[in-house]
């Protein structure tokens, strides 16, 4: 038990890590690719991950095992994650600097509650809306650089597209939650179809599909780290862990080492305000899981 505790660890820590620098991975890669081309590109080499991860842990006879039904709606997932919510939150890192983007994107976690209530018919206490208007404030402190009275953005379009990416992803692993599938098996029929929609897209669109060795390399990270491997770790430390809450507690880490990365590998600037606005949104989502805890 032990011994599996401190591996689940090491799989989450390791996770958290390389969550932490694919905000300077997308910034860096988007000074040469486009949303589209760097989504086309990373999709791939996630799939590629998959494939290996399947056959690494013998799971392609599961693929038999599945209903058209399921399929048809793991195809539709697919369309949401890698193929829609990537593009929307590419276009918004294109738009932000990655230190706005990065916090903005974090507050998944909580637009993920709100739509819980909606879908899965799930109870939200008064603690969950405190928890929020925290969150809340702390993306209008980062998106107005602290001047909330202004309402002075660096780009609206990109905070309302960032602020859509978290619900995109929050209805993604909804209704996954529904669909009782092995989850590396899930994702790879998921990318499947959405990298397929991509290429579609693709060519259906007066959009020039380009290569540049740097976008190229980038890519390659992203989409075996942000978008491949992290999710098997993940995976793998959650179900290693004898309490999914010591790991789900690292996460927290995340954005703080993001910022430095930010600053080292992008070059930008931390602002104060942005700092502040990360530990209002840290503050809500802790607050919102450790009411959670209580209410268990």
């Amino acid at each position: 038990m032990i011994k599996n505790q401190k591996k689940a660890y090491i799989y989450a820590l390791s996770s958290v890590l390389l969550w932490s620098t694919v905000a300077s991975a997308f910034k860096l890669s988007l000074a040469y690719f486009d949303a589209l081309n760097l989504l086309l590109y990373a999709s791939f080499f996630s799939l590629c991950v998959f494939f290996c991860a399947m056959g690494y842990q013998r799971k392609f006879h599961i693929l038999l095992t599945y209903s058209k039904k399921t399929y048809f709606k793991l195809a539709l997932l697919g369309l949401i994650n890698p193929f829609i919510y990537y593009l929307v939150l590419f276009r918004a890192y294109e738009l932000l600097p990655a230190q706005e983007a990065q916090p903005i994107n974090y507050t998944w976690a909580l637009t993920l509650t709100y739509l819980s209530v909606f879908i899965l018919k799930q109870k939200i206490s008064v603690y969950d809306f405190l928890a929020g208007l925290i969150c809340y404030c702390g993306v209008l402190i980062i998106s107005t650089h602290g001047d909330l009275w202004s309402f002075s953005f660096s780009s609206l379009i990109g905070v309302v597209l960032a602020l859509f990416s978290t619900v995109l992803w929050s209805l993604y692993w909804i209704y996954n939650t529904k669909l009782h599938v092995d989850p590396l098996v899930g994702l790879f029929i998921n990318f499947c179809f959405g990298v397929l929609a991509i290429l579609l897209y693709a060519f259906m669109t007066p959009h020039p599909l380009v290569f540049n060795l740097y976008g190229f390399l980038g890519s390659m990270y992203i989409g075996v780290f942000e978008m491949g491997i992290t999710f098997i770790l993940w995976l793998q430390a959650m179900k290693l862990s004898t309490n999914t809450a010591k790991i789900a507690n690292l996460i927290f880490i995340s954005p703080f080492l993001s910022l430095a990365f930010i600053t080292i590998f992008v070059g930008e600037t931390i602002l104060l305000s942005t700092f502040i606005g990360l530990i209002f949104i840290i503050m809500g989502l802790f607050l919102q899981q450790r009411v959670k805890k209580v209410d268990r």
